[in-house]
């Protein structure tokens, strides 16, 4: 009986500490979130209305078309995990064809909205559910929006070769 007590106990004790550590998590990971977003409109707001068309090289995206692709890919990543249809199709946002600042402002700013909303949706159980993203890998919900943080970070290093081609100085580095 005091084995069944004790077991009792610290299964109890082990899913409380799960928990608190998803909710930790879940926290931590919207604030992430929440200030990729005001770091990445630093840098659509950075770059002049000239210089979301411009291209390093021909074989590459353009500005917008750059920023468009973190967009496509926040809301891919985001629908796989929540389950939520995206209201854009794969690649939809980067072949849009209004790609004034703007609209690529709203566009990406939006799909960091999109995520945010997908965090706070999940709860802690889901967070750790496994999923198979893209119908190819194996991974928990909480994974996959990781996974996501770290393509939209690369894709918006890559524009400040951009906003120096343009002449402008890249927003400071925004770690906390």
């Amino acid at each position: 009986m005091k084995t069944i007590k004790l077991l009792t106990m610290l299964c109890l004790t082990l899913g409380v500490i799960n928990f608190a550590k998803a909710q930790t998590t879940t926290a931590e990971t919207l604030k992430d979130w929440e200030r990729a977003r005001a770091y990445t409109k630093e840098y659509l707001d950075a770059m002049p209305e000239s210089g979301y068309s411009l291209k390093p090289t021909p074989d590459t995206r353009s500005f917008a078309g750059q920023m468009l692709h973190l967009g496509d890919t926040n809301y891919g990543f985001t629908a796989a995990a929540t389950g939520q249809k995206s209201p854009f199709g794969m690649g939809a946002l980067e072949k849009s064809t209004g790609l004034s600042k703007a609209a690529v402002t709203k566009s990406v700013l939006d799909s960091y909205d999109f995520v945010i909303a997908g965090i706070k949706s999940l709860t802690p159980a889901q967070w750790n559910e496994t999923i198979k993203l893209f119908g190819r890998f194996d991974m928990t919900k909480g994974t996959v929006f990781a996974k996501d943080f770290e393509h939209q970070t690369h894709q918006r290093a890559q524009t400040a070769a951009y906003l120096h081609l343009a002449g402008v100085k890249p927003p400071a580095e925004k770690l906390f």
